[in-house]
């Protein structure tokens, strides 16, 4: 398999205090990569590096063999890397067509450079289509987005990452506040829109990880301390010590 993306030894610090402490992770071409840990282990400062929400202490990011390290968050964006909050990231005042709609025009006018004003639309309208029916939303359309159930707002939000056409998609903690029948949806979404793409998936929910992911890497206090299957994962002593033991 090809490396798609490559994080060599980054380390993040705020103001002294460390959080990665040198960070070495490959995540392959069409694999589903999962990354868990305790709270504070450093998951979403992972993320936020990577997408560059904040600069890189020390180490260097590579994404298709680029180096991206303290790229700005748009022009990441740009280079086909997409991701989901922890805490839901919508519109709220728009319809479900609408932010997905925005974030199709965005997207255009970037790569494209369309100075036609939406002259294209038709294209963007079946393109807002396509991705409203992918998510399950379909029939929501004209719904404003803030009136959503939240399952349904943390599916649009996977929408709004989807709409960016990313070969790679992280999406942090998807699954979070669901109830049970939330997350099965949840889960039957993630496969369904990461199906021929690469994603990078924070999660607690550990029937999720080992269900979804190819591999899992588990993220202890700003150190990766073991990488591989579900298997080897659930039958990593140092894991089990560490993380699984003692929490679910």
């Amino acid at each position: 398999m090809t490396a798609l993306l490559q994080i060599n030894s980054v380390k993040k610090d705020f103001s002294g205090l460390q959080i990665l402490l040198g960070i070495n992770l490959t995540v392959e071409q069409g694999e589903r990569h999962a990354i868990i840990g305790p709270n504070g282990a450093g998951k979403s400062t992972l993320f936020n590096v990577i997408t560059g929400k904040h600069r890189v202490s020390q180490g260097q990011i590579l994404f298709k063999d680029h180096d991206i390290t303290n790229w700005p968050p748009h022009k990441v964006s740009r280079s086909g890397l997409a991701r989901s909050f922890q805490v839901t990231n919508i519109f709220p005042h728009m319809t479900v067509s609408e932010n997905i709609r925005n974030v199709i025009v965005s997207r255009k006018r970037m790569r494209f450079n369309i100075f036609n004003r939406l002259g294209g639309m038709e294209d963007v309208n079946g393109e807002t289509a396509g991705v409203l029916k992918t998510i399950g939303l379909e029939t929501q359309s004209d719904t404003h987005a803030g009136e959503l159930a939240y399952g349904h707002q943390r599916a649009l939000e996977i929408g709004l990452a989807l709409a960016m056409e990313p070969e790679l998609i992280l999406l942090d903690e998807p699954t979070a506040g669901m109830t049970t029948e939330e997350t099965r949806e949840a889960v039957k979404l993630i496969e369904r829109i990461t199906a021929g793409k690469t994603l990078v998936i924070i999660e607690h929910d550990m029937d999720v990880v080992f269900s979804i992911s190819d591999r899992i890497s588990v993220l202890y206090y700003g150190k990766i301390l073991a990488t591989g299957t579900a298997e080897e994962i659930r039958e990593n002593q140092e894991v089990k010590k560490a993380y699984l033991g003692s929490k679910k």
